[in-house]
């Protein structure tokens, strides 16, 4: 109790750098002097271990921070679809809240059992159906946008997913969407019988999204269409005259993200049980976008480090008030001057960072002699 919450923050941060960068070094040290055999061993105990920690989580957090983990969690899979479109293929998408919107619309439609309800369809049946919504409408977005680059393609899906939030709150697309007043009563998932009602339970829906999410983008990235997206994000015209089909390589980055987007935005609206226009600003866009920077572009452990900051980090500094952002904001600072790759850049694109701060140097010391 001798300790402001300042000192006690500064303390915890510089006690943790130290412990951290220390046992990684041993960690790693121990780990190279392993046989090959030993190495596969200790891997799939150290997988056995995370599945179970990642099991008995919620249960051991408790109500609050449950609800926290499942927030962390949609965010993981919105950025591991956004990871797709901005990571690999190198098209900044800012109106990534669009397709979380589609799915969240198209799952309280077709199961609400209020006056807005289409269907009698439950959360499993109506799922295929939103995240199909959710691709279809990223091909739409994907046509008009085919030869735009960097910041006009930001401004041009930055007015799409603004568009998309003043239409929900229309009274033209009341009768479909309810306007300001939203669709209500979204029904909870149900899987054998048990009702996942509480954020314990959802916890374990979103996590398994989140799973299949990273499999399919991890099975993209090594297939010949992930070699295509990340030769376009290099250079365009090479790719191009290399006999790259442009056209067809952005339309699936556009469509493979929205679906992902669309899957985050379905849970979400089965989670809430109500969905609401305002649920659905631009911030959504931003924070995606700002954690797949924060934990390295193309990396997917990346995605889960940077929504554990962003999202999780607010969380845990509730208890400094009016400190929170302040602190918030000087540790993003911080972290983009000694870590500008992210706190887990993929080897690729931190190689690519080591070659260019090699090849400045070089050039500075030519000069200068």
């Amino acid at each position: 109790k001798s300790l402001n919450p300042i000192a006690a923050l500064i303390i915890a941060v510089i006690t943790f750098a130290f412990a951290f960068y220390g046992l990684k070094t041993a960690t790693g040290n121990k780990w190279e002097s392993l046989t090959p055999t030993q190495k596969k061993t200790g891997s799939l105990v150290f997988t056995i271990l995370g599945i179970l920690f990642l099991l008995g989580l919620p249960w051991l957090v408790g109500l609050f921070l449950s609800q926290a983990l499942f927030i962390i969690g949609m965010y993981v899979l919105m950025g591991l679809g956004l990871n797709i479109v901005v990571g690999y293929a190198g098209l900044l998408d800012l109106g990534y809240v669009a397709f979380f919107a589609f799915g969240a619309y198209t799952m309280g439609i077709l199961t609400s059992v209020g006056e807005l309800g289409r269907t009698n369809l439950n959360f499993w049946g109506a799922l295929p159906f939103a995240v199909l919504v959710g691709v279809i409408w990223g091909l739409i977005l994907g046509f008009p946008v085919l030869r735009m680059r960097g910041d006009y393609l930001a401004i041009v899906t930055l007015g799409f997913g603004e568009i998309i939030r003043v239409l929900a709150l229309s009274n033209w697309l009341a009768p479909l969407g309810g306007g300001a007043q939203g669709v209500l009563l979204i029904p909870k998932p149900e899987i054998f019988g048990l009702v996942l009602d509480s954020p314990q339970l959802m916890y374990y829906l979103v996590v398994f999204g989140a799973v299949l999410a990273a499999f399919v983008t991890v099975r993209l990235r090594d297939s010949r269409l992930g070699r295509q997206w990340m030769a376009m994000r290099e250079d365009e015209d090479v790719a191009e005259a290399m006999g790259i089909n442009l056209v067809q390589t952005k339309l699936l980055a556009f469509a493979i993200g929205a679906g992902f987007s669309a899957l985050a935005g379905a849970i979400f609206a089965a989670r809430i049980g109500n969905i609401f226009p305002h649920s659905f600003n631009i911030l959504i866009s931003i924070n995606a976008v700002s954690l797949i920077i924060v934990g390295g572009l193309a990396s997917i452990p990346g995605v889960i480090v940077g929504a554990l900051i962003l999202v999780g980090l607010p969380e845990l500094l509730r208890e400094f008030a009016e400190y929170r952002l302040l602190m918030y904001g000087l540790l993003l600072i911080i972290m983009m001057l000694v870590k500008p790759d992210g706190f887990w850049p993929e080897k690729r694109r931190s190689q690519e960072l080591i070659d260019e701060e090699e090849l400045i140097t070089s050039q500075a010391a030519g000069s200068d002699s």
